[in-house]
């Protein structure tokens, strides 16, 4: 049921696309520091030009709920938005269907997707967000916005019903990509050593975005923004290079 309800996702896929995303590598940075400083103006001009006004926040994949919630609150009232996170509804598929948007959070991946499932909410996000409804993410909430959370740099602290997610877009992410670096001592794998053993096993485009980079989709165009870039994976093919405001339309 769960693959064939994101097979039938994909199936309309070369219909006019009415989705507004915003895919964010992550929501603190090194410089500008400071929680969502660094994509605030791009979160602004997102919900803006969506005549947003009102957001509900997605604060599961944290385990204290209200502060995760307050702290998001904070950040969006000072952009000049109302955020509300969906745990204080009694009703969350409603509050997901009269939604104007979703921010989705980060924090542990496994532990959001398993509440998606949890809630029942995983069909309402994508039904709602194929209508046109506005998405924000930040690395976990990236994570989840495609075909499958198998690309997460998390660790598996529960175990989701599936590690099928949202399939909003038609690839994988790896968001906090870090190049290797050739003079590092560490022997562990790389990011891009780990990526390359997920493509032994699955087929599906991984796209790496480094801290500060932003996929963001308007409708059928997908453009890399924010800073840093970011890496293209294809099966047996080499990495290759993506620069910041290139555009990514072929992907979707």
């Amino acid at each position: 049921l769960i693959f064939s309800s994101v097979s039938k996702t994909l199936q309309h896929h070369n219909l006019m696309s009415l989705k507004q995303l915003l895919l964010i590598s992550n929501s603190t940075n090194y410089n500008p520091p400071g929680y969502l400083v660094h994509c605030k103006d791009s979160i602004i001009n997102f919900l803006t030009k969506n005549n947003v006004k009102n957001v509900v926040f997605i604060p599961f994949a944290l385990h204290d709920l209200d502060a995760y919630t307050a702290k998001a609150s904070n950040a969006f009232k000072d952009m000049g938005f109302s955020l509300k996170g969906i745990h204080e509804f009694d009703d969350k598929v409603s509050a997901i269907e009269e939604a104007e948007s979703v921010f989705i959070g980060g924090g542990n991946t496994f532990r959001l997707l398993s509440k998606l499932y949890q809630y029942d909410l995983i069909d309402p996000i994508r039904t709602k967000v194929e209508s046109g409804m506005p998405y924000i993410g930040t690395s976990a909430g990236t994570n989840v916005a495609t075909l499958s959370i198998k690309t997460t740099n998390d660790m598996p602290i529960v175990f989701p019903p599936s590690f099928e997610a949202l399939a909003l877009v038609n690839f994988n992410i790896n968001p906090h990509y870090i190049d290797p670096d050739p003079n590092s001592e560490h022997q562990g794998e790389t990011r891009e050593k780990r990526i390359r053993e997920f493509h032994e096993e699955n087929d599906q485009i991984v796209v790496g975005i480094r801290e500060g980079a932003i996929l963001k989709v308007d409708c059928d165009t997908l453009t890399l923004e924010g800073m840093n870039g970011g890496v293209l994976f294809e099966k047996n093919k080499d990495p290759k290079e993506l620069n910041t405001n290139e555009d990514l339309s072929y992907l979707l």
